[in-house]
Order: C-alpha cells, then structure tokens, then sequence
C-alpha cells in the first residue's frame, strides 16, 4: 500500500457522555471539535453514546431475574396442547 494514501493515525479522545468518561487513544477517527487533556495538550474529541463505563455488559448494572423459570413458562404454555 502507498503511505499517502492511508488516515492519519493519531492522538484521539474518546468522550462517553451518558457516563462522564473519557480516555485518550489513537485512532483515525477526525472531529472538528477538541478538548484540552489532563497533559495540557488538545486532542480531537469524538463522542460517543456507549462505551466500557456505560455498557451494560461490562458494568454489571442490567441483571434480569427470570423468577418463573423458562422450562415452566414453555411448559405452562405448550405442554398442555400437546399432551
């Protein structure tokens, strides 16, 4: 591949703005907008609407509790048709 031809990989914040949370990284992805970092540099700040602190999946926080139990809702609703 020729070099001229690739993204720019550089230097990009990455804001979740459900959570307050964001981390530095690089990446290709541009923005017009910026943020002054903690180093005192400005980086482009790209936001997102989920990331690792507001997922579900990685925080813990969406629990669902199955109180009838899968087998006895399939059984009370199919077993009595075919038996």
């Amino acid at each position: 591949m020729q070099q001229d031809k690739q993204p720019e990989y550089r230097p990009v914040v990455f804001r979740d703005r459900s959570a307050g949370f964001a981390f530095l990284t690089r990446s290709t992805a541009t923005s017009d907008r910026t943020i002054e970092w903690d180093d005192g540099n400005t980086y482009p700040v790209v936001d997102v609407e989920i990331s690792s602190e507001s997922h579900p999946f990685y925080t813990g926080t969406a629990r669902t509790v199955d109180s009838e139990g899968r087998i006895a809702r399939f059984e009370r609703r199919y077993g009595e048709e075919n038996g």
